[in-house]
């Protein structure tokens, strides 16, 4: 019988998880090796460069561009205030005297006597960078951040949107295969991290956001709430910057299915504990998952990826476009190579859709194994 290996997503009630903080540009450490951290401890910090404003003073002085750093009521390098006066000049004779005042508060950097332009440069933004997950410094990467090790149980989602958040892990319907409806919501769920059933409308997303309820995973949402959602058209699947006041994690894919039992299971057991969530997702290169953490620092077997092969009958999911994130089962597995588009050989399968019925042929390596 033909057999195929593919990757499935990761559930595990006992994973040790490694995660890089780094910093955007070089900086300063706040923890050592070794160190206990919470999710929400900052870990590093630096400051990003002030925004530049340019005033031409020559020309708001009516001056020539020569006289400009005479102009300067305070030197280069002094901080000033919104609205302070920096530069004066006088013009026809010195009849009319004009002052100029700073459009921002920040430092006066530089001055040319050749374009008669001032460079004002707004304070820097600082940026700091938490844990993400309590655990332990397991290394310090100098001037940039630190890797945090937790011992935790780990779940992988199909695709999600929304950045870095947490709360306590709460199940907001009865089983796997309810939705999660308007009327599952209370006031109590503010902060927390919302386990639905199959499937999460739009509406209900945004009283979910409205309650405050900081990460929602479900196991299907529509794709065109999904645009009306991020307000355009994904295009390619990177995410995990949008601001949309919650994050949101599919654990099985597009349209109303059912969550699987492993992770539907594994967050029954953990109700209650808190959770690290991130929307973050990536099915390119590099492909990233988004991700639910629960520390627990229990021992256990690291069950790791539902690594299992494919064979006719078995149920999967597409994880490449144009049918990224449909549910069907294999009907075919084709020994020899066929040819895709781009000219590369590869090795395929025929695949039967669970939502309309129709078949497609898909490259194997743009599929992965679910559990039924």
């Amino acid at each position: 019988m033909a057999h195929a290996y593919t990757p499935g997503l990761r559930v595990s009630d006992a994973a040790t998880v490694r995660r890089e903080r780094r910093l955007p540009l070089k900086g300063e450490v706040a923890a050592a090796r070794g160190d206990a951290v919470r999710a929400d401890q900052v870990v590093a910090r630096c400051e990003l460069p002030g925004e530049v404003q340019t005033v031409n003073l020559a020309a708001r002085l009516s001056i020539d561009p020569a006289r400009v750093p005479g102009s300067l009521l305070k030197p280069v390098g002094s901080d000033v205030t919104r609205d302070e006066p920096i530069a004066e000049g006088k013009s026809l004779f010195g009849l009319v005297k004009q002052r100029v005042t700073s459009p921002a508060s920040g430092r006066l950097e530089s001055v040319s006597s050749v374009t008669g332009q001032l460079i004002l440069r707004e304070p820097p933004i600082p940026v700091e960078i938490n844990a993400y997950v309590d655990g332990t410094v397991h290394d310090v990467l100098p001037e940039e951040g630190v890797v945090v090790e937790t011992r935790a149980a780990f779940l992988q989602g199909i695709f999600g949107v929304g950045g870095e958040t947490g709360g306590d892990v709460t199940i907001a319907v009865q089983s796997p295969d309810q939705d999660l409806t308007a009327e599952r919501l209370r006031p109590e769920h503010r902060g927390k991290v919302l386990v639905g059933g199959a499937h999460v409308s739009h509406a209900v997303l945004m009283l979910a956001r409205e309650v405050g309820v900081a990460a929602v995973v479900v196991g299907g949402f529509d794709d065109r709430d999904l645009r009306e959602l991020l307000g355009r058209d994904l295009g390619v699947a990177i995410t995990g910057a949008e601001e949309i006041g919650l994050t949101l994690i599919l654990t099985e894919g597009f349209g109303r299915i059912r969550m699987a039992d492993r992770a539907w299971d594994l967050l029954r057991r953990f109700a209650g504990r808190r959770a690290s969530v991130s929307g973050a997702t990536q099915i390119r290169a590099g492909v990233m998952r988004p991700e639910l953490l629960i520390p627990h620092g229990e021992p256990g077997r690291d069950a790791g990826a539902a690594d299992q092969g494919l064979e006719p009958g078995s149920l999967l999911r597409v994880i490449r476009e144009p049918h990224f994130g449909r549910i069907g089962r294999v009907t075919e597995l084709p020994s020899e190579l066929r040819e895709l588009e781009s000219g590369a050989m590869v090795r395929v399968l025929v695949v039967e859709f669970a939502d309309d019925g129709s078949r497609a042929v898909i490259p194997r390596a743009n599929v992965e194994r679910i559990e039924p």
